[in-house]
């Protein structure tokens, strides 16, 4: 089997899980370089994986070390520019963390810019590999809870934080059927100003070519089903169907209500996502790309079209609390208006909850 070559762009602590990904997988990939602008992180990054090759710009690292696969690890506003150096260099894979773009215009030139490129591209949201998520899968596969009718997706995150996660999520717990049309509501302009910007609450129906509704709500409102401290892994994909329901949450927890269940609602504990000494989903979410750079029949779960496709229907969320009025999908990138600069004009301000 082929051994790829990877050079990435930031060491911080998301940066540091890509790399013990790429680690866990040393059969597949090797890591030749490494890219940050703080100094102090990068070579403590350098000597915990044992990278001898340091830069502080990405330009000058892709050209000297020509890799195969390129991953960055940086804040949303700069992904177009990382994408058109992937590009520029010729590397063959590219991996990158959530959201894809910060507008649908920069997400579809992204999306059109890999294709022509010819870049196998994936979006880090990883959690469908957590044993819960799997077992939410095969319940389903199963048909233990008959035909699927609707899906309930909730997190106490922000849209760009979480919510594009749970997108995802929705998207593949129903076999990637593509959204017809959305509704949304929007209120908040807090998270506007976050690196990863959003409006504080938002809360939509959408309606799959296949039949299915999906419910999504995520921020402040969102249900609180844990402590405080517990804000990061505090959410839940819900799905309900003719003969039960099953869930499961990336803080470990599952439950299910069956035809096999003999009237019990079953349930138990897996693996918390943030619990990284006893599973990494970075580590198959990684040996996936390698199988998928081996083969192109072999399309990553986390592929770019997907992700393309999720941030899509939020951005569509978003227009129809602006417009307040059904969206119809797919949108045309060429007509439609940024929503983020919409939502920083026109949503009113909310006083916090008493």
């Amino acid at each position: 089997m082929k051994r790829y070559r990877v050079a990435q762009v930031g060491v911080g602590n998301r940066g540091v899980i890509h790399l013990d990904g790429f680690r866990q997988n040393a059969d597949r990939f090797e890591v030749v370089a490494l890219c940050d602008l703080d100094a102090e992180r990068l070579q403590t990054a350098a000597e915990t994986f044992g990278i001898a090759d340091t830069y502080a710009d990405a330009e000058t690292m892709l050209a000297a070390t020509r890799p195969d696969v390129f991953c960055f690890v940086t804040q949303p506003a700069v992904r177009l520019e990382m994408v058109q150096l992937a590009a520029r260099h010729r590397v063959k894979g590219l991996a990158f963390e959530k959201p894809m773009a910060t507008s649908l215009a920069e997400a579809k030139a992204i999306a059109d810019l890999l294709a022509t490129s010819g870049i196998k591209a994936v979006v880090c949201h990883p959690h469908k590999y957590l044993p819960q998520m799997q077992r939410l899968k095969s319940i389903l596969a199963a048909g233990e809870i008959g035909q699927v009718e609707f899906i309930r997706a909730t997190c106490r995150a922000w849209l760009s934080q979480l919510g594009t996660h749970y997108m995802d999520y929705t998207l593949w717990i129903n076999g990637g059927s593509p959204a017809r049309w959305v509704v949304g509501h929007a209120h908040g302009r807090e998270r506007l100003s976050d690196s990863h910007p959003s409006p504080d609450f938002i809360l939509g129906e959408m309606l799959f070519e296949n039949g299915v509704r999906a419910y999504l709500d995520c921020g402040y409102l969102s249900p609180q089903r844990l402590a405080d401290d517990a804000f990061w892994f505090d959410d839940r994909l819900a799905v309900f169907g003719t003969h039960g329901y099953a869930w499961a949450e990336c803080n470990g927890r599952w439950g299910a209500f069956t035809r096999s269940s003999g009237g019990e609602v079953q349930g138990g504990e897996e693996i918390c996502w943030i619990d990284q000494e006893k599973h990494h989903v970075q580590a198959p979410y990684t040996k996936d790309l390698a199988h998928w750079l081996d083969d192109d029949a072999r399309v990553h779960p986390c592929n770019v079209a997907v992700s393309y496709h999720g941030f899509e229907t939020l951005e569509g969320l978003c227009t129809s609390a602006l417009d307040r009025t059904r969206v119809d999908l797919p949108l045309d990138p060429a007509a439609h208006h940024d929503a983020l600069e919409r939502m920083r004009r026109e949503l009113p301000d909310v006083p916090p909850l008493a």
